[in-house]
């Protein structure tokens, strides 16, 4: 057994007594000496190409959906693609589609509103009257709390973050829920590649009137490198947008009536989520979040 895992061409993780040691595949005297100090059997690392080939964990609800050709305006179904049901057909969780809004919409909002305190008003340097008799309250700046036109206390002060970081895995959830979504409302479309033929933006025009993409769309692809004709043809379109596949996000998916997703993009997305949903090291995903500072 441990021959067959050491002739692939995978490395073997084999768990010690202080964590994870990772073997080469190059000696076999070594691995032996480490499953003989090991009570434990072998796992073999499952690497992100491999979960493109996962069994679902719903094995009956395998999704499909044309592929759409991008040279000319009439549609023209040019293969048929199979969808991974762990991505595309996900149980929708608008709680959680809700709380990625939110997390989107405020991560980076900062407030500026600010008060001034006594310290900061104008005026009030000097005691307003004598501490003792005149049978008036004792004070010792009208610029204080309590006159009109003095400080505030416990007002806003800017700038003020709303920074906070949403737990990982209701980020992957948010994905998947959202792109099944997308796919259950018939607002997803996949299309072969980017490659328009012209540079024209009433090609783009044309071909969301004659394929019902409605009044905003977001063009996604695996590179972030577009190809010049449909950079030029979108650049004058507000409601057309392009986006990489590594900047999908949740917000941007609701935002726009319809998502199109080229066929590499669909490939290089089902890979990484479903990478993330069966990692190895899970668990280390969901402590608090920390930033990387020296």
């Amino acid at each position: 057994m441990l021959k067959n895992i050491l002739g692939k061409s995978r490395q073997v993780w084999t768990p010690l007594a202080r964590g994870l040691s990772k073997t080469s595949t190059q000696s076999n005297v070594a691995a032996e000496s480490v499953v003989t100090a090991s009570t434990t059997k072998p796992a073999t690392l499952i690497l992100p190409q491999d979960y493109a080939e996962c069994a679902p964990l719903n094995r009956n609800a395998t999704r499909q959906a044309w592929i759409e050709n991008t040279d000319a305006v009439a549609e023209r179904k040019v293969g048929l693609i199979e969808l991974h049901p762990d991505v595309f057909a996900a149980q929708p969780r608008v709680d959680v589609i809700q709380e990625n809004v939110e997390w989107q919409r405020k991560y980076r909002y900062v407030s500026m509103a600010n008060t001034k305190t006594r310290a900061e008003v104008r005026g009030g340097g000097r005691k307003p009257w004598p501490q003792k008799g005149m049978g008036r309250a004792r004070h010792g700046s009208i610029r204080s709390p309590l006159f009109k036109g003095g400080g505030v206390v416990h007002g806003p002060r800017s700038p003020t973050t709303h920074f906070y970081m949403l737990p990982f895995y209701k980020r992957v959830m948010g994905l998947t829920s959202t792109l099944s979504v997308k796919l259950a409302q018939d607002d997803l479309h996949i299309i072969e590649n980017v490659d328009i033929p012209t540079k024209d933006a009433q090609f783009i025009k044309d071909i969301i009137a004659e394929r019902n993409w409605g009044l905003s769309v977001l063009i996604v692809d695996k590179d972030f490198m577009f190809p010049e004709n449909i950079c030029y043809a979108t650049d004058e379109l507000g409601y057309v947008n392009l986006m990489p596949a590594f900047g999908l996000n949740v917000y941007s998916m609701l935002k726009h009536d319809t998502l199109v997703l080229t066929v590499d993009a669909v490939k290089h997305l089902e890979q990484r989520l479903l990478y993330q949903l069966h990692r190895n090291d899970a668990t280390s995903k969901g402590g608090k979040f920390k930033l990387d500072q020296v």
